[in-house]
């Protein structure tokens, strides 16, 4: 994928996103108004509120993920810690993010793409947990089911992979991404675990 296309990307990526945090922030405030206006809270409000928070947590995600990363730009720890709980908050799948301090955009891009990897074969639930040491990074999953789709893992690994749909497109975009930011991945498949250094 030339450089050019992938800026391209990135960039529609972050404008899909910042056209959509308002509309999400106004649909948020609105429920919290109609709450402190003496509306009855029930099932219906409770699942608004649940389902804006959610949804903005995935554009908050997204954003990093598929969004443009400039040099020298970072995320705070507690941004990123914030986008991961709203995001896993009374689901199946928990997210450990091991990290020390804020990150570069650029690391958050490339981990936040392999935590999308990982989270496709989870579809039963599971734990990823997120640990840097010294630039190099490990990314897990464990589960006691996993789904895992050979072909598109072995994208990862620069071999050629099958065609990728919607659903899959991280796993192009990771690999891009570190071909982009010059990075190797070694990958390790089991029946109960996956796991990522780069």
């Amino acid at each position: 994928m030339p450089a050019d296309t992938t800026d391209l990307i990135a960039l529609l990526g972050s404008r899909i996103c910042h056209d959509l945090i308002s509309p999400l922030g106004a649909i948020g405030n609105g429920v919290e108004l109609l709450t402190m206006t003496g509306a009855v809270p029930g099932p219906e409000l409770a699942l608004i509120a649940e389902s804006v928070t959610n949804a903005n947590a995935r554009i908050r995600f997204f954003r990093i993920a598929y969004g443009a990363a400039a040099p020298g730009q970072g995320v705070a720890r507690p941004e990123i810690r914030s986008i991961l709980d709203d995001m896993t908050r009374g689901g199946r799948l928990k997210i450990d993010w091991d990290v020390a301090g804020d990150a570069a955009r650029g690391e958050a891009k490339l981990a936040f793409l392999a935590i999308q990897c990982l989270e496709s074969a989870l579809p039963f639930g599971g734990r990823i947990r997120v640990a840097a040491d010294g630039g190099l990074w490990q990314i897990g999953a464990e589960a006691p089911k996993l789904k895992i789709e050979p072909p598109l893992w072995a994208r990862l690994r620069g071999e050629a992979g099958g065609e990728i749909t919607a659903a899959q497109v991280q796993f192009a975009l990771f690999a891009a991404e570190l071909t982009r930011q010059d990075r190797s991945v070694t990958l390790r498949l089991g029946d109960h675990e996956i796991a990522l250094r780069y």
